[in-house]
């Protein structure tokens, strides 16, 4: 070892930190841009900032190690985290959005697509991992409630397309009452699927060619589709609680 190296090291910053800070130096960059080319107003960098460093703060807690790297995979979904921050800052200002819609959507398109991306770099690298399934997942239910506030602030859709949104928060919030609901659920892709057409008919609906009447029934048909995913998997969970408790007895017999 070099003499000084381990001083060096010590004072180091963080890998995770730079990580990090790189994605908030993207918000800040993307926001300017399109300020400069929509009619949308400063505010929207430091709103977009805002998300982003309350993203970077959870992450920063969750993660395991700030001097570790957060890996390729999830440096992917760290952009597609950018590229939310920068949608949802624009929802604080919806005069301006309903000229500025077609750009956000094609932002919101492209976060989307690096969805798909950051699964198959996590395959090819082998760096999937508990924490990048949650973040990943986390950020598409943020990502889902975001774009249907937009589409409320659109005049697009009511207040009840926020149902699409809210629906995996209540999921969250009901674990608490009823414990057998934070089972782990085997994997689905009918779930995948499902989340994917929430977001591509949320997105379609955010573009000025799609009237609100049209807008209404894309939407409650994806919203239709959510509730009996839920529902299915309300299901599951149910048996599986009751198939555990039923063997539970039965073992706690033949002990007796």
């Amino acid at each position: 070892m070099q003499p000084g190296s381990e001083s060096s090291d010590h004072h180091r910053v963080p890998v995770a930190i730079l990580e990090l800070a790189v994605g908030l130096g993207a918000v800040v960059a993307l926001s300017a841009l399109l300020i400069a080319g929509q009619d949308l107003p400063q505010a929207l960098i430091p709103a977009a900032a805002l998300v982003y460093a309350a993203m970077a703060a959870i992450l920063g807690w969750r993660w395991t190690s700030i001097r570790q790297s957060f890996g390729a995979a999830n440096r992917v979904t760290l952009v597609r985290a950018a590229l939310v921050a920068v949608v949802a800052g624009t929802v604080l200002f919806p005069q301006a959005l309903q000229g500025s819609a077609l750009p956000i959507a094609v932002l919101s398109t492209l976060a989307l697509i690096l969805d798909g991306v950051d699964g198959w770099v996590a395959r090819r690298t082998g760096s999937a991992s508990v924490f990048g399934a949650r973040f990943d997942m986390e950020l598409d239910a943020f990502f889902i409630l975001v774009l249907c506030a937009m589409l409320v602030q659109l005049g697009k859709a009511g207040v009840w397309v926020l149902a699409i949104g809210a629906m995996r928060y209540l999921f969250v919030l009901a674990m608490h009452f009823l414990p057998w609901l934070s089972a782990t659920l085997p994997e689905s892709f009918r779930r995948k699927l499902v989340c994917v057409v929430q977001v591509a008919a949320l997105l379609l609906c955010l573009l000025p060619v799609v009237t609100p009447s049209l807008a209404t029934a894309i939407l409650a048909l994806a919203l239709a589709a959510l509730t009996l995913s839920f529902a299915q998997d309300v299901r599951w969970l149910f048996l599986h609680a009751a198939g555990q408790a039923a063997r539970h007895h039965r073992n706690q017999g033949v002990r007796s």
